[in-house]
This record gives structure tokens, sequence and C-alpha cells, in this order.
């Protein structure tokens, strides 16, 4: 296919996913006029609007505009959430315009920059986040395309004028980081998901071995370890591994209390002492490690690294702190797996443990639920307190005989229950929250600011 530059135009065919809207952002900055179709307005839509882009929330073909006709000048992206019958996908596919899926887009923006690339089951978001960060408060700087909008920019893309670096978060859904050209890859989990797509837990592991044979001659390869994989790699690619307390680079001396995190970040050769995170929850501490590798091999200073690790706020939905008084806590995360759900309950857990934990879930997908019911529940079951909404279904249908009962049945908790999610905000008047985790990959995230005004009533 073109250059991106030989295109005077490009339609995205679901422009409001959180990936997508990064690469709306990139083609805009890049002079080109920007259309393309989402399903519903949300927020994020609204400001993809307001910098430049035509949106469309119906799928009729004669909504496309006239700049986005010629198969010459208009590049189609699109992503695999898209149903394949999507009349204005349809139309551009009969047309014969290049249409191309949101991962070969973000494929060849890493062919034309380094990629400093971050795959995994979970953490990705956080550790490419703690990585854009990082780097663009140092001289180095970053170009990067992220899966959650960054508080200290509101926005999931950071460019930069001069930096031949690109922090990419690198997507294992529909084997879309198959597309990308690693310089560095970071590798933090394995955990098996999206079985929907792969079928078995080998074919999603070999998926990421498949990933990391893609890393650049002379490239690495940084991993969490103990994970499954077996890595991949060509020649001259060197490989280190990392965790919280284990491997080439980790963490020593870290003390956690009264809501703060202080550590002190090992390399293979040298350290960096009294990191204090920015967002103070135990899992950041391996997500920092890692994103502080991919910042110590790149050569970015560790005083940089030290004012960057403690200024840094998160990623939207990421251990996000709605609400820290003496009296309440709120708190909202994406997690959306039984490990990431597992982490993020502990991670609160150490931060407050003398106080009572509550937990809002929204399961995220049939088939997720049916995979891992019990796993789920065994999270949860962590929580003195749990609130079970129905589950969301994104892209799929109804699988018979899976609910949320089927995760409501084994947790053990000493509280809990199952509730409509229209029925939430009038549920939670009856709870009297300490410390509150609203938690799922949903449209929770929709109901939080009404959440936040009984709580913090309470």
């Amino acid at each position: 296919m073109k250059k991106l530059e030989a295109y005077k135009s490009v339609y995205f065919v679901g422009a409001g996913g959180i990936g997508m809207s990064a690469l709306v952002r990139y083609c805009l900055s890049k002079g080109l006029r920007v259309a393309g179709y989402d399903r519903t307005p949300t927020p994020l839509t609204t400001q993809l609007q307001q910098e430049g882009a035509e949106l469309f929330f119906d799928e009729d073909e004669a909504l496309i505009p006239e700049y986005c006709r010629s198969c010459e000048d208009t590049l189609v992206v699109y992503t695999p959430a898209i149903p394949q019958e999507h009349k204005g996908l349809l139309y551009f596919l009969h047309h014969k315009f290049e249409v191309i899926k949101r991962a070969k887009l973000l494929g060849l923006i890493t062919h034309s920059l380094k990629g400093l690339c971050f795959a995994g089951t979970h953490g990705k978001t956080t550790t490419s986040s703690m990585a854009a960060h990082i780097f663009n408060q140092s001289a180095i700087g970053c170009n990067a395309f992220l899966g959650g909008i960054l508080r200290n920019y509101d926005s999931n893309l950071i460019l930069s004028a001069h930096s031949d670096y690109a922090v990419v978060e690198a997507d294992e859904f529909d084997r879309s980081f198959h597309q990308l050209l690693p310089y560095i890859a970071v590798v933090t989990s394995t955990d098996a998901d999206h079985l929907d797509i792969y079928g078995t837990e080998e074919a999603y592991l070999e998926s990421f071995s498949h990933f990391t044979s893609l890393i650049r001659p002379g490239g690495v390869l940084i991993a969490k370890k103990g994970i499954k994989m077996v890595p991949r790699v060509g020649e001259g690619v060197r490989i280190y591994s990392y965790s919280k307390e284990e491997g080439d680079f980790h963490a020593e001396n870290i003390q956690i209390g009264n809501g703060s995190i202080c550590f002190d970040f090992v390399a293979p050769d040298g350290r960096i002492n009294d990191v204090e995170l920015g967002v103070p929850v135990e899992i950041n501490i391996e997500n920092a490690v890692a994103s502080m590798a991919v910042a110590w091999l790149c050569g970015v200073s560790g005083e940089d690294m030290r004012k960057a690790m403690s200024s840094f706020m998160g990623a939207k939905r990421r251990f996000e702190f709605w609400l820290r008084t003496p009296q309440r806590v709120m708190i909202d995360d994406y997690a959306h797996h039984p490990d990431e759900l597992r982490a993020a309950i502990t991670s609160v857990k150490a931060l407050y443990p003398d106080r009572k934990l509550s937990v809002i879930f929204q399961p995220h997908l049939y088939t997720r639920t049916r995979d891992f019911a019990p796993q789920f529940a065994e999270s949860l079951s962590l929580a003195d307190e749990v609130i079970l909404l129905n589950i969301y279904p994104a892209r799929e249908l109804p699988i018979e005989g899976v609910t949320s009962q089927i995760i409501y049945d084994k947790i053990l908790s000493s509280r809990k229950e199952l509730c409509d999610r229209e029925m939430l905000l009038e549920r939670i008047k009856e709870y009297n929250f300490e410390v509150l985790l609203t938690v799922g990959a949903g449209d929770i995230d929709r109901l939080l600011p009404q959440i936040y005004d009984i709580v913090n009533a309470q």
C-alpha cells in the first residue's frame, strides 16, 4: 500500500474506540482530512469533532463525505469490532478502496519510527502510559499511541517533532500486534484471554511468541519473569527479565504506607533510589519497573525518570481515584480479566488494610464470563462486599446459560448481591462504603459521576 502521506483523507470505521481515536488525532496532526463512523456519540467523539474530525453515528453510506469518495485519495481504516456487514464498510470494499485494520496503520508508523511496543494480557496500558510520560518529560521525547486517556495530557496521543521513538500499546486481540515492528518489545503477562479468537491457550501463547519474532535485529525483548511464553527472537536481539522483586530489572527497599509507595529501581548496570509512585497502588511497582527498564535502555536520565514517576497521574480508568478523604475512598479500574481483578483488589487492600472494601463489578463479554467464571468468583471473594452487575455484551450475542449468576453463585464474600445496571444507583444508597472499587471494561464508567455524588454524600 501507499505511504500515509500519499493520501488526502482518511475515513475511520469505528472512530470513537480508544485505540482508533489516537490514530484519528495523528492523521489530523499530519494535515489529512478525517471523517468516520461510530455507533454512538461519547465525550471522546465530541472531542474528536472539536479537533476537526467529521463523525457520523449512522452507517448509511450516503453520509460518507464527498472528499472520502475517491479511492485514490482516501485510506479507510477499520477496527475488528465493526461487523463485516456494516454498510459503510461494504461501500468502501465494493468500490476497491484501500481498506486496512487499525493495527496495520499503527504498524506503518512503527516501521518509520523506533517502536517501543508494550504487549500483555494486562498491564500494557499502564506500562505504556508510564513510559510515554517518562520519555515526554525527558529531552529524548516520544510519539505515543495509547489505549487509555492519560490524565496528565487528557489525551491518548503524544506527538514529538524531533523524537524517533514511538510508544505503542500492542494489542493481542485479533492478532493485531503482529502488524508491528518493535525496536523494544515488553511482554507484561500472557494469561489466557480472547479464547473466542484463539480457541486454546496454546494458540494464545504462540501468538505472543510470534510477536517477539518481529523485534528488529539488534532490538530488545523485556519479558516479565516467569511468564509461560517461549520467546522467539532474531539475530542480535537482547533479552531481559523484570518483575517486582526479581529479574534483570526489579525493585528493592519497597515502602508502602500512609497512601504512598516508594522503592529503589535496580538495573543490571545501576540503580535509581527513592522512586515515588504518583499512582500509589502495589501493582504499579511492577508496571513502573517495566516502563523504567525501557527508558533506562534508551538513555533517559535517572533524575528525569524519578520526576516523571512522581508526577504520573495515570490513565483514566486505571486505578483512577475519584474520591480520597479520611472517611471515603472511591477508585475506578478497567480490569476485565480475573487476574487483573485480583491484582486490583489486592492492591487496594494493601493500600487500605484496615478499611472495608466494597467492589462493584461489571463482567465484560459472554465468552470471557463462560471461560473464567470460577476465577472471577475467586478474585471477587477477596472483597468484603460485592455488587455484581449483568454482563456487558460488547460485540457478542448472548450464550445460553451464561449470565452473571454463574459468577455470583461461587462468590464467598460475606455480603453479595446481583444487580441490574439500571438499578445500581438506587441500590448503593443502601450501603455505607469505606473503600469502593468499581471495575469493568463495559459502560460502568458512564455511571461514575452519579456514583461519586452518592458516595461523597454518605
